[in-house]
């Protein structure tokens, strides 16, 4: 096996569509509830190989209806699902997700089977797959032990790493200093360094900040503003794409899998940026998580009439 190795979450989502988020003890009607497949893993695997890269995918799903259901989605999406595992007695985890009229979301997050995720789990069931991938991406939506497990056999055997630090928590730099590249947004990229990046001066500050920890590439997502690149060659920002955003849900987990399966595939940082940006552009335009994720060719299409 080669290509990119995902190893993250899985979640059944519950989506209700609102005006606005509800202040403290108030209770709002929702004008749509829909269910999607979610999970930053799941969505981050899905955009991987939809958008070209040679996808295995490590996840813990409970074994019920939503986590059988799922992996057999897994596989119709074209990812390798041999190590998945189906976690008796626990429930396939979920969210449930408020998306309002501007596309911004709040989600709350129940773990269920994805808690099995640990270190002892990698050590059992991921370690031969770390070896023979070409890189691994990683999230925080599981236990952070097995996290740095599987980042520390990567490390043990030359495998590129990327982390994106998504749902922020405290890191150590023990793992930082075992990352490739790092993909915070701004939000993370504040709570990671304490530099808030809203200019260009501390955008680089920030990125120096984990360039010193050991980390070679950072790229701080901006939303619509664009991407910000800090690496060895590179110090530049990337405006973004200007467009209408419906549900920005999957907006980071698309960026992600698509800017690591275009760099898999040989294309320039620059170009995988523009090509990552694009599958995220018309994600927000979609509702749902996985579903809003883009083809190769819709990609393609949507470059062309940018150019």
């Amino acid at each position: 096996m080669s290509g990119l190795l995902i190893i993250g979450s899985s979640n059944l989502d519950h989506c209700l569509n609102v005006a606005r988020f509800p202040t403290p003890g108030e209770t709002l009607n929702s004008k749509q509830y829909f269910q999607a497949y979610g999970g930053k893993g799941a969505n981050q695997a899905v955009a991987a190989a939809r958008l070209g890269a040679n996808t295995t995918f490590i996840s813990t799903l409970g074994n019920d209806a939503a986590g059988n259901a799922m992996r057999q989605y897994f596989i119709e999406q074209g990812i390798n699902v041999q190590h998945i595992q189906l976690i008796n007695g626990k429930a396939t985890g979920l969210a449930m997700i408020l998306i309002d009229q501007h596309g911004e979301n709040q989600i709350v997050l129940h773990d269920g089977a994805n808690a099995a995720l640990d270190s002892a789990f990698i050590e059992q069931y991921a370690t031969a797959a770390i070896k023979e991938c070409d890189a691994l991406l990683l999230q925080l939506e599981t236990p952070l032990d097995g996290i740095i497990q599987a980042a520390t056999i990567a490390a043990q055997h030359d495998r590129r790493t990327y982390l994106n630090p998504a749902p922020y928590c405290d890191l150590p730099d023990t793992l930082l200093s075992l990352i490739d590249t790092i993909t915070p947004n701004e939000t993370e990229a504040t709570e990671l360094t304490g530099i808030k990046p809203d200019t260009a001066e501390n955008m680089q500050a920030a990125c120096d900040f984990l360039h010193e920890k050991g980390i070679r590439e950072v790229l701080i997502t901006l939303g619509s503003k664009g991407i910000y690149l800090s690496n060895e060659q590179t110090r530049q920002h990337y405006p973004g794409f200007d467009v209408k955003a419906v549900d920005t849900t999957a907006a980071g987990d698309t960026f992600n899998g698509a800017y690591f399966a275009a760099q898999l595939n040989g294309l320039s940082t620059q170009a995988a940026i523009a090509y990552a940006q694009a599958a995220a552009a018309l994600a927000i335009q979609q509702a749902g998580a996985q579903s809003s994720i883009p083809s190769q060719q819709a990609v393609q299409d949507f470059l062309d009439a940018q150019a």
